[in-house]
């Protein structure tokens, strides 16, 4: 039986991540990195692609959420908890730097929110070993997404590319602590359809 007052942290966080501006526990990693003079199709292009790594870290802290919610082993769920903390991190970067750009984040990230919490309280409820297999599988699609964005990114961009390589190294992490807490390999046919959920994502993202 679910507990009421995760539930209702939950559907908080919720609220905090779709609606209230995130703040970094940790510095930003761009912090000393001098802005470069971009083109304006430069400058959209690190933007749109900045937007869609700000809309999977808000797939991702809503997937994360949701496995918490129906993990069984505490320990399980402290790691749950652990990605999700620092996927707040990641999204208070990319918010930020969205903004330096002159743009705006997606308009339907409540959206995406809402449809990768339902997907994670389904993962956790199949047990901790697949849930945790969803969290490694997840983080290390994002990771190659990261690095891909890293070949399309302007050459001079460094603030985003500080950013977007602190997060691909975390990602990474983020999968390894899944391993050792006992993740389970997912079956093919499911690592094929969250590629097929993700492309969907990154390439509405990319312009709404």
């Amino acid at each position: 039986m679910l507990d009421l007052d995760r539930l209702i942290i939950a559907f908080d966080n919720g609220l905090r991540t779709v609606l209230a501006p995130a703040h970094s526990a940790r510095p930003h990693p761009d912090r000393d990195v001098a802005d470069a003079e971009l083109a304006p199709d430069e400058k959209e292009l690190a933007a749109a692609l900045m937007r869609v790594n700000h809309c999977g870290e808000i797939c991702a802290q809503a997937l994360y959420q949701g496995q918490a919610l129906t993990a069984r082993n505490p320990e399980a769920r402290a790691a749950l908890e652990q990605a999700a903390a620092e996927e707040t991190d990641h999204l208070a970067w990319t918010a930020r730097r969205i903004g330096e750009l002159g743009e705006r984040v997606s308009l339907l990230d409540p959206l995406w929110y809402a449809g990768s919490f339902a997907l994670g309280a389904a993962a956790g409820l199949l047990g901790d070993k697949w849930s945790l297999g969803f969290l490694a599988e997840t983080e290390r699609q994002v990771e190659g997404h990261l690095e891909g964005h890293l070949d399309r990114l302007p050459p001079q961009d460094a603030k985003s590319r500080a950013i977007i390589e602190q997060m691909k190294a975390d990602e990474a992490r983020h999968a390894r602590s899944a391993a050792e807490h006992g993740a389970a390999a997912l079956p093919e046919p499911v690592k094929s359809a969250m590629k097929f959920g993700s492309r969907v994502m990154t390439r509405t993202a990319f312009w709404i």
